[in-house]
């Protein structure tokens, strides 16, 4: 920060802009140690890594700007974030600065009272964004620091001192969690959600504090490299079947137009007339624009009435579609039907199954890898459905499904919230998808999920006794939802023992077991072969499905 006092008083959006900046790439460093943080010992660990994606997406958004307003640099990092967010975590710490953001509306720079103000909002917003929230999450440590930090302001605060309250606190916040959350304390661990929330604040502190960090230095989480565009699929003879993918944020400018006022519908109007597979939203002062269109250059003059672009986005969409899908832009231009179906999932065999029992389109997605709303977005701009049921098919990937659901505006979306892919196998395969009973359809797949219990086998990272299970690191341990059941040297003692707790756990008659790609054709044979053994009135199906991290997942209804 500069040297003068005066200026310490004030954050403007240039230094702010660097802070988020800092703040990924201190988790960035972090994020394995993050990932590491896991109740359950098993090598599924992903929540450093969804927290500074969604971060990093922040950053990305900012690339283009150069604004030292506050205001308009925390909209379209909050923006980005939001789009960007993975993960239960990310989407939280999303919620979080975009109730900072709407609290820093007008304001071009902000003093320590106002930055608590905001910080306050901000802890608010997350806390509205969950269900039902949990104590000795990333919700406390955000809270608590947020309370001692702002608590302690005064008329000789600077930005400085509240960042460095706030990190002091954090941290001691952070190693009380296992106090106040019984599971963290028997799995021996501090909430990850909250050591990558600190790791954020620490990295805004240290860029307060005049440290750099190293451009391009080996971090935890490597960045994926964007694709170069394949400019030799498109030639000097060849035709532009498929037009633009248009996208650009917009700034509003009052100079322009009554920001207050400013209403959408007439941009959707005009947008619907040029192109289709139209996304647009509003946030404050910031528009958000997804159109594929031939005519981008229209569609640039037609919004510039309104204000200035922060982002601009024009890709040639007879290129994507020569690399993807064959039929993916002819399914955009198809008739709308009446129901559609995203589900997220991995493994070969497990997709194979969800487009079989009807999935439109499936996001790669699971433990490790959490789908961002901008990806499901994506996939619901290539239905043209009325109606789009998703399957998050995991607690952590819910949220953004939900997140992307508030902001998609061309289909009503229904996530039906299958915890994992047993439930949602047994949802979706129970749905009669040319039904145009939508609440039946809905109360279907929740009876569905009801009757079904899933088990997961998996490799064990660390020692660890939950539960009254002991375990070592190397054993193979059995768990359904959050409650570990089992734990044996033996890959194959293991899944027998699990089998045996879930058809316990009420009426069971049929179970489809998905074979993961670490699971051997012999422990194959033998798992199906006690499973016939242990429970010979009941169906048994087994499916190749593919899957990392879990040799063998049980669907048990």
């Amino acid at each position: 920060m500069a040297e003068n006092n005066d200026n310490e008083k004030l954050l403007d959006g240039q230094l702010f802009a660097k802070m988020a900046e800092g703040a990924a790439q201190q988790l960035r460093l972090n994020a394995e140690q993050v990932n590491q943080l896991n109740v359950f010992p098993v090598p599924d660990g992903d929540t450093g890594d969804n927290m500074y994606m969604t971060i990093e997406s922040g950053v990305q958004a900012l690339e283009s700007m150069n604004s030292s307003d506050l205001a308009e640099v925390m909209n379209v990092l909050s923006r980005g974030m939001l789009l960007g967010a993975r993960g239960n975590s990310g989407v939280i710490l999303s919620q979080f600065f975009s109730g900072m953001a709407k609290k820093l509306v007008g304001m071009e720079k902000a003093d320590a009272v106002m930055l608590g103000d905001a910080l306050r909002n901000g802890v608010k917003q997350a806390y509205a964004s969950v269900l039902t929230p949990t104590e000795g999450t990333i919700l406390t440590v955000a809270r608590e620091a947020v309370e001692y930090a702002v608590g302690r302001v005064n008329e000789n605060s600077t930005i400085r001192t509240l960042f460095g309250d706030l990190v002091k606190e954090m941290y001691a916040s952070l190693q009380r969690t296992p106090e106040v959350l019984a599971v963290l304390k028997e799995a021996g661990v501090i909430d990850s959600g909250g050591a990558g929330l600190f790791y954020i604040m620490d990295g805004c502190n240290r860029v307060l504090n005049g440290e750099t960090f190293a451009v391009g230095a080996d971090g935890s989480v490597p960045t994926s490299p964007k694709p170069a565009a394949a400019v030799s699929r498109f030639g000097p003879d060849s035709v532009l079947e498929f037009g633009y993918c248009t996208e650009f944020l917009l700034q509003l400018q009052n100079s322009k137009v009554d920001i207050a006022s400013f209403r959408i519908d007439g941009l959707l109007d005009f947008l619907k007339s040029v192109g289709d597979s139209i996304v647009a939203f509003q946030d404050g002062s910031i528009v958000k624009v997804h159109v594929h269109t031939f005519s981008p250059g229209k569609v640039l003059e037609f919004c510039r009435q309104y204000g200035e672009f922060l982002t601009v986005k024009i890709e040639n969409m007879s290129i994507q579609h020569s690399e993807t899908v064959p039929d993916a832009v002819k399914k955009e231009e198809a008739p709308r039907k009446q129901n559609g179906v995203v589900a997220v999932c991995s493994g070969e065999g497990i997709c194979a199954v969800f487009r079989e029992f009807g999935a439109d389109e499936i996001v790669e997605g699971g433990q490790t890898n959490n789908p961002s709303p901008n990806d499901f977005i994506a996939a619901f701009r290539r239905i043209r459905a009325e109606h789009i049921f998703v399957f998050p098919n995991n607690g952590n990937i819910s949220m953004a499904a939900n997140q992307a659901a508030k902001l998609y505006t061309d289909a009503a979306v229904h996530v039906i919230e299958s915890r994992d892919v047993g439930a949602g196998y047994a949802a979706l395969s129970s749905m009669d998808l040319s039904s145009d009973d939508t609440d039946a359809l809905l109360s279907v797949a929740e009876e569905a999920m009801r009757g079904v219990v899933t088990g997961f086998v998996s490799p064990a990272v660390r020692d660890v006794e939950m539960n009254g299970v002991r375990v070592q690191k190397g054993d193979y341990i059995g768990f359904c939802g959050k409650e570990l059941l089992v734990s044996d040297a033996d890959m194959t003692q293991a899944a027998a023992a699990l089998a045996a707790r879930l058809f316990a756990s009420g009426e069971r008659s049929m179970v489809t077991v998905f074979f993961g790609a670490d699971a051997p054709e012999t422990a194959r044979a033998a798992v199906e072969a006690r499973l016939r053994a242990d429970h010979p009135r009941a169906e048994v199906y087994t499916v190749d499905g593919g899957q990392d991290v879990y040799p063998f997942i049980f669907t048990v209804e």
